[in-house]
């Protein structure tokens, strides 16, 4: 099957344009394997759509669907376009997700899609959303919880997923994320998994972190990571309106005034197409 490499800040899926109903699960999981697949954090579909300019599906290198991908949605608005199924002159395009229809403002450079601009839509703060076994409605602000060892404090939002989020005073790179990342991501706390981010407040403006993704483990970059870090460091008053979150695979840019939605802004790379003998 042909399929399309992209990434956005080394956030990296396989894209297609299905022509049928296949196993997705299992294709992604074949897919996602960087040794004897394509590679990838996962499987992106783009798709019609009845309520919006297209869809999209997602899902995650272990097979799993997830309802949104920040980094994912931009890529797939750009292969989109490039591959016909949004019209080319367009500059604003919907996108029906899991977690509701999305709007992206395109940029483009010598008329070549290189970045978009996404509403995110507004985060949630009441555990149920998530869902997460926490009594009483949210914001849930340094909930305790060890794991191996260690004491974390979380903050929980969702933005369509799942989000906890653990602040820490130095370099989110010493901290062991590939041991206490999957505990987090399948603690009993939350049925349905969970994101997980170690994040570092440089100042009201700017914030380091890294993220394990539920279904993927660690990725240079995260969307809906960087929305979630957003809302949660300026509901705790760590920072302001406006955020640059350094992730390993580069920088996002987010906007959240406190009310409604948090907007997104960040890079869309094709990097090759090919055909993958599935």
């Amino acid at each position: 099957m042909r399929v399309t490499k992209m990434h956005g800040l080394g956030n990296d899926y396989v894209y297609l344009l299905p022509d049928g109903e296949m196993d997705w699960p299992e294709i992604a999981r074949r897919v996602s394997d960087r040794h004897f697949g394509v590679g990838s954090d996962g499987l992106i579909l783009a798709l019609p759509s009845t309520v919006a300019d297209m869809k999209m599906r997602m899902f995650n290198a272990d097979g799993s669907e997830a309802e949104m991908c920040g980094n994912g949605i931009r890529c797939v608005v750009k292969f989109a376009v490039e591959e016909g199924l949004v019209p080319p002159d367009r500059d604003v395009v919907t996108v029906e997700t899991l977690a509701g229809i999305k709007t992206l403002r395109l940029f483009r450079e010598g008329g070549v899609i290189v970045a978009a601009r996404v509403d995110m839509g507004p985060p949630n703060f009441d555990p149920a959303s998530l869902p997460a076994n926490v009594e009483g409605p949210g914001p849930v602000i340094d909930l305790p919880l060890t794991v191996d060892g260690m004491d974390l404090k979380l903050t929980l939002v969702s933005v369509g997923n799942p989000h906890a989020i653990h602040y820490v005073d130095h370099d989110p790179d010493q901290f062991p994320l590939e041991r206490i990342g999957p505990l987090v991501e399948n603690h009993p706390l939350f049925p349905r998994r969970t994101n997980f981010q170690v994040v570092q407040v440089l100042d009201r403006g700017h914030v380091m972190h890294r993220v394990w993704e539920r279904g993927s483990g660690i990725t240079l970059a995260s969307g809906t990571s960087a929305t979630a870090v957003a809302a949660a460091s300026r509901l705790r008053g760590f920072t302001g309106d406006r955020l640059v979150d350094s992730l390993p695979g580069g920088d996002l840019v987010l906007e959240w005034d406190g009310q409604g939605s948090v907007f997104m802004t960040g890079p869309a790379t094709r990097v090759f197409d090919a055909e993958w003998y599935a």
